[in-house]
């Protein structure tokens, strides 16, 4: 499920006749208000990315890896940032993604899940908050989310027609409103439909670690709900072996293997 796509910011700059000397001081508010009226982001959005090490050491890694932690043993997932290719292996089987299509090593027939909405779904879940700086993104504030007498602000996330596999899903990011910290994500599921959704999914973020400079999960909590309303723990993934580096994978690594099945990604 290709939910989304990177972003790539742009100033543009203009010459103009030479102003008049500012005090230094004058000069940086001068800069910030430009910066802060060119993002394209919401402010509150730009403070969670800062809270998570910041939107510009995040775009300056290339290669994310984490385990995501099984009873059986690890799955682990590889990820191009740029490209988004990826790879996972599923002892017996393997999943990648070459930039085109999904594949699938699976000698044994071991895999029995959806390997075309898989492949970086997980990816997804673990990378926020960033992944939410990709483009035909839509944003909107939402009413604050209210658990265990503590409220939580929100920004809602849309997608633009046709943006990844599922643009007809809805995104909500809650953070902390005194550390900017990702609290919970809520999200609609339409896969394979052409129908929206208003039954909400709940995750909650409060396990962090610092990975090269950027905050990403430990671990992610699923709650069980009726739609709207967050009650009991559903279940956890936990995550370990996390890298992050600022170097690529050769193409070779997300290649369709011999013997692998293509699947034509939607």
């Amino acid at each position: 499920m290709k939910l989304f796509i990177t972003i790539l910011l742009a100033l543009a700059l203009t010459k103009c006749k030479e102003a008049p000397k500012q005090s230094a001081s004058l000069k940086n508010e001068s800069e910030t208000e430009i910066i802060k009226e060119s993002s394209p982001y919401p402010e509150a959005l730009n403070k969670i990315f800062d809270a998570h090490g910041g939107l510009k050491n995040w775009r300056t890694k290339r290669t994310l890896s984490f385990d995501l932690v099984k009873p059986k043993g690890n799955e682990i997932h590889t990820v191009d940032l740029y490209s988004r290719k990826d790879k996972i292996k599923i002892a017996p089987a393997t999943i990648g993604f070459d930039g085109n299509n999904v594949w699938l090593l699976d000698e044994q027939k071991a895999y029995k899940g959806n390997a075309s909405l898989y492949h970086n779904l997980m990816f997804y879940f673990y990378a926020m908050p960033f992944v939410l700086a990709d483009s035909g993104i839509n944003y909107t504030t939402t009413e604050d989310l209210e658990y265990e007498g503590k409220g939580y602000p929100g920004v809602k996330i849309s997608y633009n027609n046709g943006v990844g596999a599922s643009s007809k899903d809805d995104y909500y990011l809650y953070y902390d409103p005194k550390t900017y910290e990702m609290a919970w994500l809520a999200y609609t599921f339409t896969y394979g439909s052409n129908e929206k959704s208003d039954k909400l999914s709940f995750i909650r973020y409060n396990d962090w670690e610092d990975v090269n400079g950027v905050k990403l999960p430990k671990s992610i909590t699923w709650y069980v709900n009726d739609g709207k309303s967050i009650k009991e723990v559903k279940n956890t993934a936990n995550f370990e072996n996390s890298t992050l580096v600022e170097t690529s994978k050769p193409a070779s690594f997300y290649a369709v293997p011999k013997n692998a099945k293509v699947i034509i990604n939607p």
